[in-house]
């Protein structure tokens, strides 16, 4: 199982088709409860994604903004994207182990989705 520490890193984003060039995102790692149930609470932007782990569900109460949601399983590959907006809470995915948030629109951009792959790489490795 993959564990990682409260901190910054980055995601690299690979094609699903194994083609192109992998995307590089700035990351934030958020793992302790603390870190975890703050998650972008009173934040109006964020640079990059940040990753909740363990996780297999979020909400977006008390969140200012629109939020994509990519959820990974334990292989790191997802296998849900979702675009939440302020006040909902989203259901629990079963195969699911990792959470990604990032700014609403961002993840299409990227080309995350259903089947591609991740790595996360923490600062300073």
């Amino acid at each position: 199982m993959t564990r990682w520490r409260d901190g910054r890193g980055e995601l690299t984003v690979r094609p699903v088709d194994g083609g192109g060039t992998p995307v590089r995102v700035p990351l934030e790692i958020a793992t302790s409860y603390r870190a975890r149930t703050k998650g972008l609470l009173g934040r109006d932007s964020l640079d990059g994604a940040l990753l909740l782990s363990p996780a297999n569900s979020v909400h977006t109460f008390r969140m200012r903004m629109p939020i994509d949601v990519a959820y990974l399983d334990r292989r790191l590959r997802v296998v849900a994207v979702r675009t939440m907006p302020p006040g909902r809470l989203g259901l629990p995915r079963l195969r699911a182990r990792h959470v990604i948030e990032a700014e609403a629109g961002a993840m299409e951009g990227w080309g995350l989705r259903v089947g591609t792959r991740v790595a996360v790489v923490r600062e300073g490795q």
